[in-house]
């Protein structure tokens, strides 16, 4: 069944089809002579090069990637974390990447709604998908940080009631006609909007990342998609199976992997830290058994590859996205 939301339907054109998409920074900063290069330059771990990155983003879309993901990263913690995410402030960067990209859809992996004013992530996610005509896909998660609760002013104890009230709000702003929030004692006669509307009458789909501290049920009652974690086949298989029976196959499946896409062919896949080491003929058979399972989307991160990201990108478009076209 085809998404009401068209920024989704992008990324899940039709059931057992799989498209990709790209995390951004698109950095080779794990790399170990990186890393080197890195710290040579007086650049810490898991803070990565963004000179190319304008270049880089415009490179993906251009060469077809369905989607270009940015994750939220409040406070660089290089003690516990040490990786610095996209570096930029999330819809900042996402208003930038919609002027300066054309198709892919522009997603969030994930706002950490508990630490943000939900009608203010309501008009920043409204504002981006109008800027992008539509492009807007908005990943919400609970955050596993909790060192970053207090800062905030907020309760990490409570960040699961934070974020099912979160993403209540998130609808209301987006529905049409007049703000009603009963829990904060507000009605429709009022009068008061959160403008801009999105681009399409359906709002912006949310997916939840991981278990957002909500029970399964409640993702596949309230989510548009499910945002979660990287899994070897085995447990992959029984995710998704999960998922499926709870939506009735009717709403999508998303999952992040980690790439180091090896420069022969051939080279046979071997697990790494949330993904895989593999050539591109071995990439192409794990993505189709992904889709087999019922993966609908899956979003590359290419930080510990040892060339040049240009020329991942490159060889990726040429060799494994003709099987898995965005459109």
């Amino acid at each position: 069944m085809a998404s009401p939301h068209p920024a989704l339907a992008r990324l899940a054109p039709a059931p057992g089809r799989l498209t990709l998409g790209v995390e951004l920074p698109l950095d080779n900063d794990w790399d170990p002579a990186r890393q080197h290069a890195g710290r040579e330059a007086g650049r810490p771990f898991g803070v990565p090069d963004l000179t190319g990155h304008t270049r880089l983003a415009r490179l993906a879309d251009r060469l077809g990637f369905a989607a270009l993901w940015l994750r939220d990263v409040p406070l660089y913690d290089p003690v516990q974390f040490g990786d610095a995410g996209s570096v930029f402030e999330t819809f900042t960067h996402l208003g930038h990447l919609a002027a300066v990209t054309d198709d892919a859809v522009l997603a969030t992996s994930a706002i950490v709604l508990p630490l943000r004013e939900p009608l203010l992530v309501a008009k920043a996610a409204a504002t981006v998908d109008v800027l992008a005509d539509g492009r807007m896909l908005l990943g919400l998660a609970s955050g596993d940080r909790p060192v970053e609760y207090p800062l905030f002013g907020r309760d990490f104890r409570q960040r699961g009631t934070a974020f099912r009230e979160g993403v209540e709000t998130l609808r209301a702003a987006w529905r049409g006609g007049p703000l009603e929030l009963p829990r904060a004692g507000l009605g429709a006669d009022r009068q008061l909007a959160v403008l801009p509307r999105p681009v399409h009458a359906a709002g912006i789909p949310i997916a939840v990342a991981g278990g957002a501290q909500q029970t399964p049920e409640w993702i596949a009652e309230h989510a548009d998609a499910s945002l979660d974690y990287p899994r070897d086949l085995g447990a992959l298989r029984l995710k998704t199976r999960e998922w499926q029976r709870l939506t009735g196959g009717g709403k999508p499946y998303l999952t992040p992997m980690v790439l180091h896409l090896r420069e022969d062919p051939d080279a046979p896949p071997r697990p790494i830290r949330l993904g895989l080491s593999v050539g591109s003929k071995g990439l192409i058979d794990h993505l189709g058994r992904m889709a087999d399972l019922g993966v609908a989307h899956v979003s590359f991160n290419l930080r510990p590859n040892e060339r040049p990201v240009d020329d991942v990108l490159r060889e990726l478009a040429e060799d494994v996205l003709p099987h898995f076209p965005r459109r």
